[in-house]
């Protein structure tokens, strides 16, 4: 079996690119019914990337892969994108470390581990999961956990949602005197909530289309839950917006921003636009007195998180390549099993025909000597098989079982 990985991210797409190829949850498992028949596949979609993971009988190249995800997503225009490209081993190792924190915007952050779940969960609803990816995956969360119980990668942590908070404070200062509105009450937006209530916000606004969970959060966080509909109104009362809603399209206007700083007198708007794709238009960057960042923005904080960690790196390293060799061995044992099982198969079938034959000729034998006799040739047979068997599970290749089936006629 054959593991591929393809799709963006940070490291080299920008997230006006990215935006491009972001997967909504709802649309996960619709996006896998449509991959070509005979590719297993699960999607992981984040602020920081969109991959496509696929399994085949057969390698899978650049191109069918690209193909595959230009699918998925209902796109046909893929020309001299960024599209990176891994197979097998790499595939492997490129999701542990990414389940494993090291690959992320913000270095050993939290999140990623309920997003792999969740891409396998949706994997599995749309029918495309298959025992080689559900181990990938199941895996990839043992490297996940481990990492971050054997090492201190996550000790220093920051979430994308802290980091926004502290950018907030940089710029603002103290936010105790200051209107904070979250848009948007999915996982990074309740985080975001969570963290500018610790660091004292003055005045908690929380708005989402499901008003009885921004109800719900707002509550909880000591905070005022505000109509959707009634956002444009919350752009002249707020000084920081954290916006890190799901929603395909910009939700937060220029026009909505042009009329909210007409009323401001000077007063400046902060706006992080955590979302991909991205919550804002772009063209708010260009207003008067607002500052608008985006989750691109958040590299230069992030690079100064990784000093307090990067002596873990390595650490987390040795846990991925443990994890893969692991994984490696088993995939090449899954291989030769069935060709294994079948060359045992044939052997004790053989066994018991010239076992019974002989049996036959010395009828006068005990059953004591006939259980000696049993005993000897499974002896005989088990002690033949040993090599080659031992050779299939160590250095099985495709030509090393096609020789074995051949010679022993076993298909």
């Amino acid at each position: 079996m054959h593991i591929s990985v393809t799709g963006v991210s940070h490291h080299e797409t920008p997230v006006e690119l990215r935006e491009r190829f972001a997967f909504s949850k709802d649309a996960l498992a619709p996006a896998l019914r449509r991959l070509p028949e005979g590719l297993g596949g699960a999607v992981l979609s984040t602020c920081n990337r969109s991959e496509l993971y696929l399994t085949s009988e057969t390698p899978i190249d650049r191109e069918q892969a690209i193909a595959a995800l230009m699918t998925a997503h209902g796109d046909s225009q893929h020309e001299a994108l960024p599209f990176f490209h891994h197979t097998d081993a790499d595939a492997v190792q490129h999701l542990y470390r990414v389940a494993a924190g090291i690959d992320s915007l913000v270095v050993g952050e939290s999140e990623i581990l309920g997003q792999v779940r969740e891409a396998f969960s949706a994997a599995t609803a749309a029918g495309s999961g298959n025992p080689v990816l559900a181990r990938l995956f199941h895996s990839a969360l043992r490297v996940g956990r481990r990492a971050r119980s054997e090492t201190e990668i996550g000790a220093h942590g920051l979430s994308v949602a802290a980091l926004a908070v502290s950018l907030s404070k940089r710029l603002l200062g103290d936010l105790r005197r200051k209107t904070v509105l979250v848009v948007g009450a999915g996982e990074v937006g309740q985080r975001a909530a969570m963290a500018l209530a610790q660091a004292g916000a003055g005045r908690l606004l929380v708005t989402t289309r499901r008003s009885e969970l921004a109800v719900e959060i707002a509550r909880d966080l000591n905070g005022s839950a505000i109509p959707f509909a009634e956002m444009p109104r919350a752009l002249f009362e707020a000084d920081v917006i954290i916006s890190a809603t799901a929603a395909p399209e910009a939700i937060i206007k220029e026009h909505d921003v042009l009329a909210a700083m007409a009323f401001r007198r000077e007063r400046p708007l902060m706006i992080v636009d955590i979302a991909v794709p991205r919550d804002v238009d772009g063209s708010v960057r260009d207003i008067d007195n607002v500052h608008l960042f985006d989750i691109d923005d958040l590299q230069a904080a992030a690079e100064a998180n990784l000093e307090t960690r990067r002596l873990e790196v390595g650490a987390v390293e040795t846990i991925v390549n443990e994890e893969a060799s692991r994984f490696d061995t088993w995939l090449a044992e899954r291989g030769v099993v069935p060709t294994i099982a079948a060359l045992r198969q044939s052997a004790e079938a053989t066994r018991l025909q010239e076992l019974q034959r002989t049996l036959d000729r010395l009828p006068n034998l005990t059953d004591a000597e006939r259980k000696r006799l049993d005993a000897m040739t499974r002896s005989l047979v088990n002690r033949l098989l040993h090599a080659p068997v031992t050779r299939l599970r160590e250095q099985g290749s495709e030509r090393h079982l096609d020789a074995v089936r051949e010679l022993f006629e076993l298909d």
